[in-house]
């Protein structure tokens, strides 16, 4: 995990943690849990193969959001964001997708921090079957 933790910090997501396969895109979505923010959009479900022990972690964004320099923005965002919280908010064996929207490229970039973050808390939350409310607060989001 160290080392994993260790390539973030030098801006390189390994291989091995992304999500690449529209298969594994498309389990992620029928299976997991989803959180909508005004942002992002985090789905999450816990992964087919009992010996993984990293999160993974896939980034999407459809052509509504924008031509291919908008959602290359976007992804590159929500990629930097997760990058910062990535040891402290995921869980192990587990497989997060974010969904770009239409104002992820556009928005102050501490919002979007905050809104993964939240979305991260409140997945993980529901993939651990924990019906207590937490004081996670939603944070400011970016005007549409």
């Amino acid at each position: 995990m160290q080392e994993v933790a260790l390539s973030f910090l030098l801006n390189v997501m390994p291989d091995f943690l992304k999500i690449k396969k529209r298969k594994d895109f498309v389990r992620v979505a029928q299976v997991g849990a989803k959180v909508v923010t005004t942002s992002v959009i985090v789905q999450a479900a816990l992964s087919l193969c009992p010996q993984e022990i990293a999160p993974h972690f896939g980034f999407t964004t459809t052509k509504r959001i924008g031509h291919a320099v908008v959602r290359n923005r976007a992804r590159r965002r929500m990629r930097a964001a997760v990058r910062e919280m990535f040891v402290a908010e995921s869980l192990n064996n587990v497989e997060y997708v974010l969904i770009g929207r239409h104002n992820t490229a556009d928005c102050d970039f501490e919002v979007l921090r905050r809104d993964v973050r939240y979305a991260f808390r409140k997945v993980n939350r529901l993939l651990s079957g924990d019906k207590k409310d937490e004081n996670i607060q939603m944070s400011d989001h970016c005007s549409d």
